[in-house]
């Protein structure tokens, strides 16, 4: 039986729950620890004295923001990764982090288990399990949704009503809801039937696009190495940049998604996206690596950013491959430096100027007008070769229609 227990906290009402009930069920020590990814003051506020008030003997409230941005959000972005084409992975990205800080304190603490209050229904009791098991396989691991006899928020508050422990949940609360630097997301009520529109009291960073602005804005990013540095000219903190961002692409209504994903456990659901800020950052880099990566960089660029975007969805950060990845991430990354601007507007982000000096544009090769740089006949020996082998069939076999009929005829 473990003795002290460091719970991953954020006193809504699951954590609130699990705080009393590990005490009861365990009789062990519980650390609450409260990860700080940018969540917002509003959540974190009075956090400590409510997880003491559950039961536990010590809160933690570790800020993890610089970091967050620093090694889990700008390396995914900077491989391009998007999950299933719509999501830019906010809640996948923070739990590697979230669950590498637990493990920290554990040892910092002499803790025997580590708890998180995931569902046994979702992808987070994955990301978090498969963190520890990379870090701490010597720490037990506990986790209360897939053992004990509640099933519903009903029930959760009617245990926490009879141990007099406070909670700001109540049964009408509609929506599950995920907030950080990054995004925030969205799911349950009206939203698991995929039949429903999304409510419009749904959304929280972003404006509804009919009533948006009506007048464009652009807005310019710098980079180096593919790493944001400054908007509009202003060099800013990493997590300031996300943060500004937010707030110009939130009122155009810039970066909202209406998705039904494939769960890593096998079963599909449908969330609410909004990561205003992120979509102006991916829309911006793109427009760079448009300018500055030949094809088969670009193509292998997009390769990796379907591997990568597995790894973090599925919760594989603290794995060789990922490693392995940022490594050729970070050496295509060697000239994206520039600028990109992107106009916003009513919803849309859209990439209107680039500049870098390690531009592959050419103005004298890509005119039409004919110069010296290139020598438009030449054309015709790269197109006879590059064509050798059609030509070759079409000899030996006939036109290319006739030889593909014949072909799957005798087959």
């Amino acid at each position: 039986m473990p003795q002290r227990v460091v719970l991953s906290y954020s006193g809504g009402l699951d954590t609130s729950a699990i705080v009393p009930w590990l005490r009861e069920t365990l009789d062990c020590e519980v650390i609450a620890m409260a990860a700080d990814v940018g969540q917002g003051a509003d959540e974190l506020e009075g956090i400590e004295e409510k997880a003491i008030a559950s039961g536990a003997s010590e809160c933690h409230v570790v800020d993890l923001k610089r970091e967050f941005v620093e090694d889990y959000v700008f390396p995914t972005l900077l491989a391009g990764c998007v999950y299933e084409n719509r999501y830019l992975l906010g809640t996948s990205m923070a739990r590697p982090i979230i669950a590498k800080a637990q493990v920290e304190l554990a040892r910092r603490v002499n803790a025997d288990a580590l708890c998180h209050g995931c569902t046994g229904k979702g992808n987070d009791q994955v990301r978090f399990e498969s963190a520890f098991s990379a870090l701490a396989p010597d720490l037990e691991v506990i986790a209360p949704w897939r053992t004990w006899e509640y099933k519903t928020r009903h029930d959760l508050l009617d245990y926490l009503a009879k141990r007099g422990i406070k909670t700001s949940a109540t049964a009408e609360k509609i929506y599950s809801r995920d907030r950080n630097l990054w995004h925030i997301s969205h799911e349950g009520g009206a939203l698991e039937n995929p039949a429903n529109f999304p409510p419009d009291d749904a959304w929280m960073l972003t404006a509804d696009p009919r009533v948006a602005p009506n007048e464009p804005e652009n807005v310019t990013v710098d980079f180096d190495r593919g790493r944001p540095v400054s908007v509009n000219g202003e060099e800013l903190a990493p997590e300031v940049i996300i943060e500004r961002l937010n707030t110009i692409g939130g009122r155009h209504g810039v970066g909202r998604v209406d998705i039904i994903e494939n769960r890593r456990v096998g079963m599909k659901s449908r969330g609410l996206y909004e990561t205003p800020g992120g979509t102006i950052l991916l829309e911006a880099l793109r427009g760079l690596e448009e300018l500055t990566l030949d094809r088969e960089s670009m193509r292998l660029r997009q390769q990796i950013a379907l591997i990568y975007a597995d790894l973090v969805y599925d919760g594989r950060w603290f794995t060789p491959v990922r490693a392995a990845l940022d490594a050729c991430v970070d050496s295509l990354a060697g000239v994206l430096t520039g600028s990109c601007t992107v106009r916003l507007y009513k919803g849309t982000a859209a990439v209107v100027s680039r500049k870098s000096e390690f531009s592959l544009y050419a103005e004298e090769f890509a005119s039409f007008d004919m110069s010296e740089a290139y020598n438009q006949s030449h054309a015709e020996g790269f197109i006879r070769l590059l064509s050798l082998p059609e030509r070759i069939r079409a000899l030996k076999f006939g036109p290319a229609d006739a030889a593909v009929s014949s072909a799957g005829a005798e087959a």
